[in-house]
């Protein structure tokens, strides 16, 4: 590895960090990256994973305050999703690429579209409460949709943050920032569990893991600060864009 590509390396994994925190998906930064500097798309894959855990947690931090009051829901979502990481970390092994070629670009669709239905398809779950109480317990639907999400973000984990926004969008009523900070937790425990399988069996690059972890440090806290000040409405508009975007390049792969 050059200085230059080195250089290049951190660099995306610094655009990752920032994405992962407000959105998700910067897998669809980092991943093609490496596959341009010429590295094995399954060493890509893992290191690309392992890098961009560290950035998870530092945009979890950096959404601290908004996470105040969901320690109960983030812990019950937890477990799930370290599951699903685990289950997805294998099955990347034990599956053949061409269901990745044919599931993932449905999965980053169903994603984009949950977020842009979610405020209208909530309105009308609340209506149809007798109650009116807003929901905020974890359901057996939740947990089941959250290891899915996990599942997928150890398998490949391109816009993982998406698909999560948009199942909690649609399942728990709550304010899409704190919604966002419980997202950065969950990515990143899908991210670890699956890093931890994919460094004891797979072929990990660990200068590539290094420089992306570095930079996905600073992206995670610049994402944090920026993502923190975007209104709803902006925020979902960026969520369908990095979405759209990353359907686009999942097409054309």
């Amino acid at each position: 590895m050059t200085l230059g590509e080195a250089a290049i390396i951190a660099v995306a994994g610094v655009w990752a960090g920032m994405i992962n925190t407000i959105v998700g998906s910067g897998t669809l930064v980092t991943f093609p990256v490496l596959l341009a500097l010429g590295f094995p798309p399954l060493t890509a894959n893992v290191s690309n994973g392992l890098g961009l855990v560290p950035g998870s947690v530092t945009g979890a931090i950096g959404y601290r305050r908004e996470l105040r009051g969901l320690a109960g829901r983030t812990l019950r979502l937890a477990i799930p999703t370290a599951l699903g990481g685990l289950a997805g970390a294998l099955l990347l092994f034990a599956l053949p690429s061409s269901v990745f070629d044919a599931v993932v670009p449905v999965l980053v669709a169903l994603a984009v579209v949950l977020v842009v239905v979610q405020p209208a398809v909530a309105r009308r779950i609340a209506a149809r409460r007798p109650s009116g109480e807003p929901r905020t317990a974890v359901r057996p639907g939740l947990v089941a949709s959250v290891f899915g999400t996990g599942l997928y973000g150890g398998y490949f984990g391109a816009a993982q943050g998406v698909l999560l926004l948009g199942v909690l969008g649609i399942l728990i009523d709550d304010d899409l920032q704190r919604h966002n900070a419980v997202k950065n937790i969950l990515a990143a425990i899908a991210n670890l569990v699956s890093g931890i399988v994919f460094a004891l069996v797979a072929p990990v690059s660990w200068p590539v893991v290094g420089l992306i972890a570095g930079g996905s440090i600073v992206g995670g806290l610049i994402g944090a600060l920026i993502g923190r000040r975007l209104p709803p409405i902006v925020l979902r508009g960026v969520i369908v864009v990095v979405g759209l975007a990353a359907l686009v390049q999942l097409l054309l792969r």
